[in-house]
């Protein structure tokens, strides 16, 4: 909302929530998440043509056009729980637009929703006893967290998908004008309903998919000596294939990827596509599986017992440059360390504390029956967190890890001092030489064969 309110200076927004906590801080300096370029983007707008507030329902009287931008979690209760996506928040939100529009309305989902969606809540919007028309168009983004305001300013597609009507198209058309201020008209890409959300899904599911396809590579790189990093090189000159999301970690997060391959599946099996839903499954699967195996091997590494060592986690956002938690790698790695009695320190750059703490409890990362303050600790000065701690684990890939002064964290570590480079970003030779025991996703260090000279042996 902040970029058509940048480049549409004709187009009064409105932004409303009913979280009154979340609106002050949308008004304050200090904005509720953090992604670069943002602020300055708010600041030059707010207050002009862009306004946060919680009168929401003279919002919805007052607009032509309406995003709905709920949450659409994984559902965790009754049937398709864990897989379906739970549309209770995008339900409510149509019932309240129907009951307080006062003439016909575009309603634009901008949640990731599952196919035909649009269908079931245009019935609920039909459905007041006034007359009053609304035309529901799917506008999905295509965007990275981190990078999300120039994905904005300058996308390789907007998709605008509505009914093949005359109020559909007319409705799609409307869309269209508010992106035409800055996208080019060829790439604002107009389709049906279904195509757009369907589209939406596949994308991200493509996308994942590739980065559980590396991270299954970085397996067998450790057990052969290759090194994923290369091989990732290699396959990436490959104009058929391109270079974009071939860097193994210790697997993938945030809001889209899991959630919306498990939509995906139960789609799926929904429609009784047993072998399709099976093999998009599998996607997550690996994923949980790095996670898990990059746990097992820190165990390993520290001589199979870590109850009671200090154990630093370097990150806590699931990707640089932002401040979003969900599904992040860290608090999973973290319950795999707590359930063998580690002492989990948890340093990240732009993560507040509180949230750090709320997901601990929400992922029931914590051993049962425990408090948080019983077994993690979160520091600000990351030099602190290392004093006396036996191991680091990079869970994220933020810029400054790679600029810290390793060899005074090693200094003040507990020895042998132990290094697990869950992202690939840190110069392994000079923390090998430092003295650092160091193990990185993918990478052939302790293998039995690192040449084939080592064959003539046997």
């Amino acid at each position: 909302m902040a970029t058509i309110a940048k480049y549409c200076p004709d187009v009064k927004v409105h932004v409303v929530d009913i979280n009154p906590k979340q609106i002050a801080r949308w008004n304050s300096d200090n904005l509720p998440i953090y992604e670069p370029g943002l602020d300055a983007v708010v600041k030059t707008t707010r207050g002009k043509n862009l306004f946060f507030s919680t009168k929401i329902d003279e919002a919805i009287r007052e607009c032509e056009i309406i995003f709905v931008s709920v949450n659409t979690p994984t559902k965790t209760y009754g049937l398709g729980a864990g897989r379906a996506a739970d549309l209770k928040n995008w339900e409510l939100a149509a019932r309240n637009i129907s009951k307080v529009a006062n003439g016909p309305k575009i309603i634009v989902e901008k949640s990731t929703l599952p196919v035909r969606t649009a269908h079931s809540m245009r019935k609920v919007l039909m459905a007041n006893d006034r007359g009053i028309g609304f035309e529901v168009l799917s506008n999905p983004e295509f965007l990275a967290e981190g990078t999300a305001m120039d994905d904005l300013a300058a996308p390789d597609r907007v998709l605008i998908g509505g009914l093949m009507t005359k109020d559909g198209i007319a409705a799609v058309k409307r869309l269209c004008w508010v992106y035409e201020h800055w996208v080019p008209k060829e790439q604002i890409i107009t389709t049906n309903l279904w195509s757009s959300e369907l589209s939406k899904l596949v994308a991200n599911a493509f996308l994942a998919q590739r980065i559980s396809s590396i991270n299954s590579i970085s397996e067998l790189c450790e057990a052969t000596g290759a090194d994923v990093q290369e091989v990732g090189r290699a396959i990436g000159l490959d104009k058929r294939l391109g270079s974009r999301f071939l860097n193994a970690s210790v697997g993938f997060g945030g809001s889209c990827f899991q959630k919306d391959i498990l939509n995906l599946v139960y789609l799926c099996e929904s429609f009784g596509l047993k072998e399709i839903a099976e093999y998009w499954s599998q996607v997550v699967k690996i994923n949980d599986h790095q996670k898990e195996r990059f746990a097992r091997i820190m165990i390993k590494k520290m001589f199979n017992t870590i109850s009671g060592k200090k154990i630093v986690l370097f990150g806590f956002a699931f990707k640089k440059d932002t401040g979003d938690t969900r599904e992040t790698a860290a608090v999973y790695v973290a319950k795999h360390l707590l359930a063998e009695r580690a002492k989990v320190v948890v340093y990240d750059p732009k993560v507040e504390p509180q949230q750090i703490v709320e997901d601990f409890k929400y992922y029931k990362a914590l051993p049962e029956g425990t408090e948080f303050k019983d077994h993690v600790t979160i520091e600000t000065d990351p030099y602190k967190a290392v004093e006396g701690a036996h191991a680091i684990a990079v869970m994220t890939e933020w810029n400054e890890f790679k600029t810290y002064d390793y060899s005074k964290m090693y200094a003040s570590m507990t020895k042998p001092a132990f290094i697990f480079d869950g992202r690939l970003i840190l110069d392994h030779k000079m923390l090998l030489k430092i003295g650092y025991e160091v193990y990185a996703i993918g990478k052939p260090y302790g293998v039995k064969y690192q040449n084939m000279d080592d064959l003539k042996s046997e």
